[in-house]
């Protein structure tokens, strides 16, 4: 993902909130450029009125789309038609689905088959197909318990998200492991970068903000089943991290 990726950012008024769109587009801007930004609903609704006042702050472009049959999500086929028009145009490298809907599943899969980069945002309620169909999903609920906490409340704000966080079962250990000694050399060292791309690879919504830390390193420290070692860097001041599974005793 480079900064210099152009990306499409696509967002299902009819199925997202309103209430953190700023950082929704500060999170979508890690990523790449947004080049294009639509969302798409019906504003003759009174349900989509909290959208209108962000829309020019954010300089996203509202696509209108009376839903011509009850019952029936007309927004979702705008979006999908407009998604292949832009693939088409090549305008874009990569993606930004916005939506908990999983009628987008298909979609997402055409995208990445045309080789570019999707990534999801949606709720903590998005189905499983939809989410890995993407090559990254980010929940809402992160960037909801950034935007209430605050830079400021950074340590204060661990404590208190631990009932809003997931909690680190046998199986994220496990997956963190196996992923580990995929890439581990022959000492059992693995670079803790590539570790964090192929956790992503293999489960596109693993974040270490969904356990309550900011980056992959401490999440990985608070478990306690893995040794950390940071090496010289030849190359720039930033000193290299690598990880390694401890040896079970016994």
């Amino acid at each position: 993902m480079e900064p210099d990726t152009k990306l499409a950012v696509l967002i299902d008024g009819d199925n997202i909130p309103s209430a953190f769109v700023k950082e929704m587009m500060a999170e979508i801007a890690k990523y790449g450029n947004p080049t294009i930004k639509r969302i798409y609903g019906d504003w003759t609704k009174p349900i989509l009125a909290k959208w209108k006042s962000l829309l020019l702050e954010n300089a996203i472009t509202p696509v209108q789309q009376y839903s011509y049959t009850t019952g029936k999500n007309a927004t979702d086929s705008a979006m999908i038609i407009d998604a292949m028009d832009i693939l088409y145009s090549q305008k874009v490298n990569g993606f930004c689905l916005v939506s908990s809907d999983s009628d987008f599943t298909r979609l997402a899969t055409r995208l990445r088959e045309a080789g570019t980069l999707v990534i999801g945002i949606g709720e903590k309620k998005t189905p499983e197909p939809f989410i890995v169909a993407c090559d990254k999903f980010i929940y809402i609920e992160i960037l909801k318990d950034q935007a209430e906490t605050g830079e400021a409340d950074a340590v204060k704000s661990t404590a208190s998200r631990k009932a809003n966080v997931d909690k680190i079962t046998p199986k994220v250990v496990k997956l963190i492991s196996s992923t580990i000694s995929d890439l581990a050399d022959d000492d059992g060292w693995a670079f803790l970068g590539d570790v964090g791309n192929l956790l992503q690879k293999k489960q596109p919504n693993f974040d270490s903000r969904n356990y309550g830390f900011a980056k992959l390193t401490p999440l990985i420290k608070s478990i306690g089943a893995f040794e950390i070692e940071q090496r010289e860097n030849q190359k720039g001041r930033f000193r290299l991290i690598y990880v390694r599974n401890r040896e079970k005793a016994g």
